[in-house]
């Protein structure tokens, strides 16, 4: 019997996230499992409206208001897409979930850590991932690699988070290896490789132990 799957993927801009959940859900797969694929803010009609509020580079979002409209998204998103597909026996993969929130307003925005753990914990009903890849990447490369995709894929404009300061993606960085050290057994580590290729075995090495 196959085991009930929420797996997360965290990183910085331009650490390969999305396209290591894409692999990881064809990898599944071929493997035997139905797989869905999300990703936060997002997965529903109104975490979607949300996410693009939250990213629009024109809007004037104070931190406070920010960490609310992420919360309220993920409450919908958990309770309308995640739970009805863990229940009818899916794997879900997930692009950020709480830790994201921690580091991004966390570390990044400086609000308090406490109210963050409370809200992650009430919006995501208790939820938590069996397995959290953390793709960690020095946020200068992360960043350059993040504009280099957005040129080939011929997109003129950066988010709203991708145009925070360096200094800002760092603290980020600094939260997500903290989580890292708070929750080893369910956060894994995977130093970015050269190659997508390389990475991808790396990821593949920690999925197998966890199937």
């Amino acid at each position: 019997m196959k085991k009930n799957l929420f797996i997360t993927f965290e990183g910085g801009e331009g650490s390969g996230k999305t396209t290591h959940s894409l692999l990881l859900k064809k990898y599944l797969e071929k493997r035997g499992y139905e797989v869905l694929l999300t990703r936060e803010p997002g997965g529903t009609i109104l975490a979607e409206a949300v996410r693009r509020i939250l990213l629009n580079p024109d809007s004037n979002i104070v931190p406070l208001s920010e960490l609310f409209l992420y919360e309220a998204a993920r409450a919908q998103h958990v309770e309308e897409f995640v739970f009805p597909a863990l229940n009818a026996g899916k794997a879900v993969i997930c692009d950020r979930f709480t830790d994201a929130t921690v580091a991004y307003q966390g570390y990044g925005r400086k609000l308090n850590l406490q109210l963050i753990d409370s809200l992650n914990s009430t919006t995501s009903f208790g939820l938590t991932p069996v397995l959290t890849i953390y793709l960690d990447i020095l946020p200068s490369e992360g960043l350059s690699r993040a504009k280099r995709a957005k040129k080939l894929n011929r997109k003129i404009y950066s988010d709203k988070i991708e145009r925070e300061s360096l200094q800002f993606h760092e603290s980020v960085r600094e939260g997500y290896l903290s989580q890292a050290e708070k929750y080893p057994e369910r956060i894994k580590v995977v130093k970015t490789q050269e190659t997508v290729e390389k990475t991808e075995v790396c990821i593949r090495e920690i999925i197998d132990l966890v199937l």
